[in-house]
């Protein structure tokens, strides 16, 4: 029996081949109990000391979840099941891109930045402070149907902008069977908090066309050029229209608490659980 807030018989079938397992040393608790545990853990956002007991020691499901994390074995898994999608045609290259801000939880805030950074944590641990006070911004790139593709966390205080680059870069679609992974979208959309001429013009240098609405103030800037302000950037409102599905895709992602709410102390352990997260999306959509 499949109890609420588990991974169904079809999720599983897909994960199972992804985990990593030990050849040598003493039985241990079952793959697919602790991985429910994992899930059940984000999608309520409890501690991980109120696990239920059904899911074996709460530190035997930490202690490897924090293994995954480091190891990066959660992305490598959302990477296969777009690897699988893709090559049956089955991802729109129509890429929206947008970030939300998650607040961070005192027990996020606790975390020991006073020891330093570590090989596989950035210095701040992906929090700053904003308007909403601690926070942790995802920046998300989806396919046109509402997939994430790729996942970049940072400070909350960081401009959308400055983190298009770096999140465009991250897409890294596998081939099954030959070939370089895919990782250029035919089409990006975004709003107006990416509309700098610096990231036009990567997206021209790398052949992707895309709709960016123009800001005021530099359209009144072009246009007070004349004939040297050049044309307006090209901008298709019928395709602008499907930017929502960027918003319906932060939505799903929100409705795992232990996303809309961070509580992780670090960023690996968060990114791994938002990853797991778009993971279980992209197979309750196969």
């Amino acid at each position: 029996m499949v109890r609420r807030h588990e991974l169904t018989d079809h999720e599983w079938e897909l994960l199972a081949p992804l985990i990593p397992r030990a050849k040598t040393g003493r039985p241990r608790v079952e793959d697919r109990r602790v991985i429910n545990g994992m899930v059940y853990k984000i999608r309520t956002g409890i501690s991980w000391r109120d696990l239920p007991e059904r899911y074996g020691p709460w530190k035997t499901v930490y202690t490897r979840f924090r293994r995954y994390a480091l190891d990066g074995v959660f992305t490598r898994a959302l990477q296969q099941m777009q690897a699988r999608a893709d090559a049956a045609g089955d991802i729109d290259w129509l890429v929206q891109i947008d970030s939300t801000i998650v607040r961070a939880h005192q027990h996020a805030a606790a975390t020991g930045r006073k020891r330093g950074p570590s090989q596989d944590e950035p210095d701040d641990h992906a929090l700053g402070r904003s308007r909403g006070g601690l926070t942790t911004k995802i920046h998300l790139a989806c396919d046109g149907r509402g997939r994430p593709l790729a996942v970049l966390l940072r400070a909350g205080q960081r401009h959308d902008g400055a983190c298009a680059c770096p999140l465009l870069e991250r897409i890294r679609v596998p081939r099954i069977g030959r070939g370089r992974p895919r990782c250029r979208p035919a089409h990006v959309v975004a709003d107006k908090a990416y509309a700098s001429r610096g990231f036009r013009a990567y997206l021209r240098k790398r052949g992707i066309s895309h709709t960016i609405p123009e800001k005021l103030d530099q359209q009144r800037h072009r246009r007070s050029r004349g004939r040297d302000g050049g044309r307006p950037p090209r901008f298709d409102q019928e395709i602008y229209g499907r930017r929502n599905i960027v918003e319906r895709c932060f939505n799903r992602l929100k409705g795992f608490r232990g996303i809309a709410t961070r509580y992780d102390k670090t960023a690996t352990s968060y990114e791994a659980a938002v990853s797991l997260a778009s993971f279980l999306l992209w197979a309750r959509s196969a």
